[in-house]
């Protein structure tokens, strides 16, 4: 494309949204597919959960990858709904050259139809760079700025179109440590852009590895229902809440005596509870329980994660 009217934030601004848009959207849905998958086919899979490093109340190994399917997929929604805008408008946003080429062209109309087109929001409203600063920094730097803080640097190079003008080189290297936007041109959005990929990077490298990981799992079951058959005190959670609803006296200090300290067992859970004063079908039900069914709705919520992954992105993404 031709340099005339054109300035190279015309080009960057909008390649780099484009990038920005395409980069991760389609490996991270890849990724949460992966994810569900996974949770769907293991849903049924019962595991002992942890917390602070000790045995916790049960759950499946689906409903632990649908925690991430789930989690991934809000970030990915909020990624999506970043409203990332261009412009098209010259170097300080008003289609200076523009109009004094070719006046009886509506070049505001042009820019937006191009941009859109690309599939970027227009910003009719921007000087040389997109602004991400604010107002009252820009202001305070327009008013204040010494003019011969500049003159002073003695490397310089021109620019295409502002044959006047010259660009200190080294003044840009210091100020793209830092964060002001200087007048018109900012001097810190070429660091900042040409790290971008550093972060973006790694990024979509960690969604490749996790999709490569993913499809090298191999769930060992045996291993997770051994643990389970070897945590019986899970159980005192379920049978606590009973003892509490038909109103049992002191159910936390007396499963504290049963538990702490002791090896817990089926057989002890099974005398403790059948030495409750509960009704039959309560006493039943706790009966009936072990640590691989006592698992709460985790079958449900492992079966349903790819029907509300692809509602919090508002379309089916699997």
């Amino acid at each position: 494309m031709p340099f005339t009217s054109r300035d190279s934030q015309d080009i960057n601004n909008l390649a780099h949204a484009l990038m920005l848009i395409e980069v991760s959207d389609k490996v991270m849905d890849k990724l949460i597919a992966a994810i569900s998958s996974m949770a769907t086919a293991n849903a049924r899979i019962p595991m002992l959960s942890r917390t602070h490093g000790h045995p916790a109340s049960p759950t499946t190994l689906g409903k632990e990858m649908a925690i991430f399917a789930y989690r991934l997929s809000r970030e990915r929604r909020n990624i999506s709904q970043i409203d990332i805008l261009g412009k098209f408008a010259g170097a300080v946003g008003n289609y200076n050259p523009h109009l004094a080429a070719y006046p009886d062209i509506n070049w505001l109309q042009v820019a937006e139809e191009f941009v859109t087109s690309l599939g970027i929001s227009f910003n009719p409203y921007v000087p040389q760079v997109y602004l991400v600063k604010k107002l009252c920094l820009h202001i305070c730097l327009e008013l204040g700025i010494p003019s011969d803080c500049i003159a002073t640097v003695l490397n310089f190079m021109s620019r295409k179109t502002f044959c006047y003008l010259t660009i200190p080189l080294k003044w840009r290297s210091y100020v793209g440590s830092l964060t002001y936007e200087l007048v018109q041109r900012d001097l810190t959005d070429s660091t900042v852009l040409r790290n971008m990929g550093v972060g973006l990077g790694h990024s979509l490298l960690a969604y490749k590895s996790a999709l490569q990981g993913i499809a090298k799992l191999q769930v060992n079951e045996a291993s997770m229902l051994e643990d389970l058959d070897n945590t019986w005190e899970v159980l005192a959670e379920p049978i606590q809440t009973v003892m509490r609803r038909y109103g049992v006296p002191e159910p936390y200090e007396k499963l504290k005596e049963l538990t702490r300290g002791r090896a817990v067992t089926k057989e002890s859970i099974r005398e403790f509870i059948e030495g409750l004063d509960i009704p039959f079908e309560a006493k039943k039900c706790l009966l009936n329980l072990t640590p691989c069914t006592y698992v709460g709705a985790a079958v449900e919520l492992a079966k349903n994660v790819a029907a509300a992954v692809s509602l919090v992105n508002g379309a089916k993404i699997l």
